[in-house]
């Protein structure tokens, strides 16, 4: 189970608060307005924004005292973060080991991973020669190679078409399923929330409000959630 226990986040005159928790391989959408808070939130779970007060628990734990790397905690930005210097199995190595030292089996891990993402025999391809569906996956692939049980998406198909974003949730619902984790996912787009998950997070107003199931969420809004969504189908 994932915990924000009285969590407060400050930067200026910007302060966020969240107080829930969510269980482990749950599919999570948090939704809000600009600027409200969701990606500091995901932030802060991974390590980058230190809260002002609260604690953030994974199955008990504490994670206030680990640096990023040592969360357990995957994330995927809109940028995919490739090295455009490195091949795609380099970019991948990485995960494996910094320097680049990768034996056979490693390098048979990788191919396993793209594999799995649907880039078969890509590993020798340029960041720059990739679509954006297929740098997506190649982020992904490195999910795999490095399992967390926390996986948190900060609108990382964003600039997609429907069928292609689509496409790629089914791909992260499949992945979660596969390694059991617990996704969070920022989205602008309601049909994303209904398509993936299970609950959703409004963040508006210095509040990440508790969770509720997400045909709730939309069936019954009301307020700043309601005047947020508007007529969104």
């Amino acid at each position: 189970m994932l915990n924000l226990d009285g969590l407060v986040i400050e930067a200026g005159d910007f302060t966020l608060r969240a107080d829930w928790s969510v269980p482990a391989g749950a599919r999570v959408a948090l939704i809000g307005p600009s600027g409200a808070g969701k990606s500091t939130l995901l932030g802060a779970i991974a390590g980058f924004v230190a809260p002002a007060r609260g604690r953030i628990l994974w199955e008990g734990r504490d994670l206030g005292p680990l640096e990023p790397g040592a969360r357990p905690v995957g994330i995927l930005f809109q940028d995919q973060n490739l090295f455009p210097h490195l091949d795609v199995g380099e970019n991948l190595g990485l995960g494996i080991s910094p320097a680049l030292r990768l034996g056979p089996e490693d390098r048979s891990r990788i191919a396993q991973a793209l594999a799995r993402v649907g880039l078969p025999g890509a590993g020798g391809r340029r960041p720059g020669t990739l679509s954006g569906g297929e740098a997506a996956r190649v982020a992904l692939a490195r999910t795999l190679l490095r399992p967390r049980p926390i996986l948190l998406l900060d609108e990382p198909f964003a600039a997609f078409g429907p069928a292609l974003k689509a496409d790629m949730l089914a791909l992260v619902d499949r992945i979660a399923t596969e390694t059991g984790a617990l996704v969070l996912l920022v989205t602008h787009d309601p049909g994303d929330a209904k398509r993936f998950a299970g609950m959703c997070v409004f963040v508006d107003g210095g509040v990440a409000l508790p969770p509720v199931p997400t045909a709730h969420f939309f069936g019954e809004a009301r307020g700043a959630l309601r005047a947020y969504l508007g007529d969104a189908p």
